[in-house]
């Protein structure tokens, strides 16, 4: 009996290394080489500029949730961000995380537990404001920017970043629209085995403060919604 299940589970294994690699062949694209310099740059302003950077510069509150999962109100001025998904809420201190408070069923979090939820806390943050705010990203300390020549004879921006989030030395390439905005942008991420997997920009929305936010994104058949945005 546990040799008939050793066989089955190595079956499986073999039947996900084969589709993965089936997929990788398929679908896994090297990063693409591009010129960095003063043309780079100018693609990374026009995209900001589509967005009125300056407006999310003066925002001092956004709201959102990644998949109806996690919840956040983000208090730019004071650099505070409420976190809570399940029963959880986290005041994530972004610029001293140690002095943040956790509650778990509106009651004070163990020493313990907030030293593990202010690092759960801290993760999604970083992953799920990504998707909301990765625009107003591109000239953040450690980025390296790329100016990329598409087949179809348009120009991408290519933004590699070297330090900083959970996993430095991803890089993302944007897709960007004549007007200027983000239609989407490929991944080579640590946390995605294959490169160059596409995931889509779309339902933007003006804020309240005049910035543009997107509400949804589409990954292959995975959809991200980024729940009801605010901006004030």
């Amino acid at each position: 009996m546990i040799k008939k299940l050793f066989k089955f589970i190595a079956a499986i294994i073999l039947i996900l290394a084969i589709g993965y690699g089936v997929l990788y062949y398929l679908y896994n694209e090297p990063i693409p080489k591009g010129e960095s310099g003063p043309e780079a740059d100018a693609l990374a302003y026009r995209m900001l500029d589509a967005l009125n950077y300056k407006n999310y510069n003066n925002t001092k509150e956004l709201e959102w949730s990644f998949r109806g999962d996690h919840h956040y109100k983000w208090d730019k001025e004071k650099e505070i961000v409420s976190v809570s998904w399940n029963d959880v809420v986290v005041h994530l201190d972004l610029i001293t995380p140690s002095s943040s408070k956790a509650t778990i069923n509106n009651q004070p979090a163990s020493y313990e537990e907030t030293k593990n939820l202010i690092e759960k806390a801290q993760s999604y943050f970083n992953n799920d404001s990504f998707w909301l705010v990765a625009p107003f990203k591109v000239f953040d300390r450690g980025t390296e920017r790329y100016l990329v020549d598409l087949e179809d004879g348009s120009e991408a921006l290519l933004v590699t970043y070297t330090q900083g989030g959970d996993t430095p030395g991803d890089s993302y390439m944007w897709i960007i629209e004549p007007s200027g905005k983000p239609k989407s942008f490929k991944l080579w991420t640590k946390i995605i085995p294959i490169g160059g997997v596409e995931a889509t920009w779309e339902e933007w929305i003006k804020t309240d403060s005049g910035v543009h936010l997107p509400t949804l994104h589409k990954l292959g058949p995975l959809s991200i919604s980024m729940g009801e945005v605010k901006g004030k």
